[in-house]
């Protein structure tokens, strides 16, 4: 394992990959890495010949300056829990080296998908996405990419930017990693105080509550009763949606397919999760 903190030493070691024929897997990440990241990061070094992990608080894509002070940064912790993988590259740019002045970037257009969901409630904060992981994608140049799909809407819009900048990179989405209780894996979760924690699973009672009742009341019922679960829970809820798992737009009836979306504050923290809830009928 090598870690590398300036572009240079990553486009160095790129070229000689290149040169190699190498396949390339890329997981970019804030840090504070948990069992769902090393998942992601397995997987890729299962599947690739090197694997560069990006460790970077993207001070972009938040629009609270408290949440982004509050972010946990753990680097020697997460170098340890990565330090049983082979082929693997670090990479930890400061702000400077991330976002160097002459370095281009021409912002894309995320159209309504953009404006949905998270981007509603949190304004600038996929812009500050895709403006990180472009720069990622235009230094790695990997071959495959890896995302967890809890963050759903986050996916979606990086397949968007792959297209949009033509960067030819397979994106490859993997499941949401979730403790025994249920409750999605999130660096935030450490932030939880310990009576928070329990009351956080309510999210996934809420999430498994709409999965096993498609089709059988309407979507207002379903969704009126899945908010009660987590509001009883002292949770206060940013927005709770069943929606369609391509465009995220509301569903107004029950399809094959739809995507149940949260957002909720427990306590300080804010959570995000979504389950996939196909239809029986």
């Amino acid at each position: 394992m090598q870690t590398f903190v300036t572009r240079l030493e990553l486009i160095l070691w790129r070229k000689q990959q290149h040169e190699a024929q190498n396949q390339i897997g890329f997981v970019p990440t804030m840090g504070a890495l948990h069992k769902g990241h090393l998942s992601l990061i397995e997987k890729a070094c299962q599947e690739n010949d090197q694997v560069v992990v990006s460790i970077f608080v993207n001070p972009k894509q938040f629009n609270q300056s408290a949440d982004l002070h509050a972010y946990p940064r753990m680097l020697n912790a997460d170098l340890q829990l990565l330090k049983h993988l082979n082929n693997l590259i670090i990479f930890t740019p400061s702000e400077s080296e991330m976002y160097p002045t002459n370095v281009p970037f021409n912002p894309m257009s995320l159209g309504k998908i953009g404006r949905l969901l998270e981007g509603a409630h949190r304004p600038g904060h996929f812009e500050g996405v895709v403006h990180v992981v472009h720069h990622l994608f235009d230094l790695v140049q990997p071959h495959q990419a890896y995302f967890g799909q809890k963050d759903f809407q986050q996916l979606a819009i990086i397949r968007l930017l792959n297209e949009h900048y033509r960067f030819g990179i397979q994106i490859i989405g993997c499941e949401t990693i979730r403790e025994i209780d249920g409750l999605a894996m999130s660096s935030r979760n450490l932030r939880l105080a310990p009576a928070e924690r329990q009351n956080a699973v309510s999210i996934f009672k809420a999430l498994s509550m709409v999965r096993n009742n498609v089709g059988k009341q309407s979507i207002g019922s379903v969704i009126e009763a899945a908010r009660s679960i987590i509001e009883e829970a002292g949770l206060q809820i940013d927005y709770l949606e069943i929606v369609d798992p391509v465009t995220l737009e509301s569903c107004a009836e029950w399809q094959e397919i739809q995507v149940c979306c949260v957002a909720a504050f427990c306590g300080e923290v804010r959570l995000i999760d979504n389950m996939l809830c196909e239809s029986v009928l």
